[in-house]
């Protein structure tokens, strides 16, 4: 059976190195703490998709070497590791994609770590389109970049040159897909929480006002909102 791999790409926490941004209001230990919030969340709704779908793999894309014990207690069972290699982060999302897509999956969609709660039917879509044939699938970000990426063939173009973390990302990305000539198929976007503005954004939809701009209910994101909850108790 053809499969599609979806991966969540992500880093293994660690304080001091994980979702800075998020200091303040969080502490750095916190800040760890709630990345490993958002990968079970994460990988979680990943599953449940797997669970429905014989023919999805379910995988992550992580670094660093060395860290495969603590990340598999954060995943479902039978995830796969895919190490990142490469210098920046376009080399390492091409090279991801070229291993998974070796390895045999027919498709490949790579899905940001930092939206706990992203909706299953946006995943769902995804896979869909990356059925569809040969183009380029894409969940804008609210933040400019994208929430996921999804190809059924290699395009390293894509990746080229693109200004990481900023609000152009989504937008130059296009621009490559044109460059190429390769058909864009946009799938309902979500947010990445990387900031303080965007963690209040999803401490209102876990208290039941969702964005204004969600086209789908976001996921429960069980880990996320019980790591909030108790926070919240601490400080009272």
């Amino acid at each position: 059976m053809s499969t599609v791999a979806v991966a969540i790409v992500c880093k293994t926490p660690q304080a001091g190195q994980s979702k800075t941004r998020l200091s303040p209001p969080l502490r750095l230990d916190e800040c760890a703490a709630i990345s490993a919030c958002f990968i079970q969340d994460v990988s979680r709704t990943i599953g449940r998709l797997v669970a429905a779908d014989g023919g999805i793999a379910g995988c992550a894309l992580y670094t660093p070497a060395g860290s495969e014990d603590v990340l598999r207690k954060l995943l479902p069972d039978g995830f796969a590791l895919v190490l990142q290699s490469g210098d920046d982060l376009g080399t390492r999302l091409v090279r991801g994609i070229d291993e998974l897509l070796h390895a045999g999956h027919n498709g490949v969609v790579l899905v940001n770590a930092d939206g706990p709660t992203l909706p299953l039917p946006i995943l769902r879509a995804a896979v869909d389109a990356v059925r569809g044939g040969d183009n380029v699938v894409l969940s804008p970000a609210h933040d400019g970049g994208y929430t996921m990426i999804g190809l059924s063939k290699p395009h390293p173009r894509l990746f080229a040159d693109i200004p990481w973390s900023t609000n152009a990302v989504y937008g130059v990305t296009l621009e490559r897909a044109r460059e190429i000539g390769l058909p864009v198929v946009e799938v309902p976007g979500w947010y990445d929480v990387d900031d303080e503005a965007s963690l209040r954004m999803l401490e209102d939809e876990l208290a039941g006002r969702p964005p204004a701009f969600a086209a789908a209910a976001g996921a429960d994101a069980p880990a996320t909102r019980r790591f909030l909850r108790d926070r919240n108790m601490r400080r009272e």
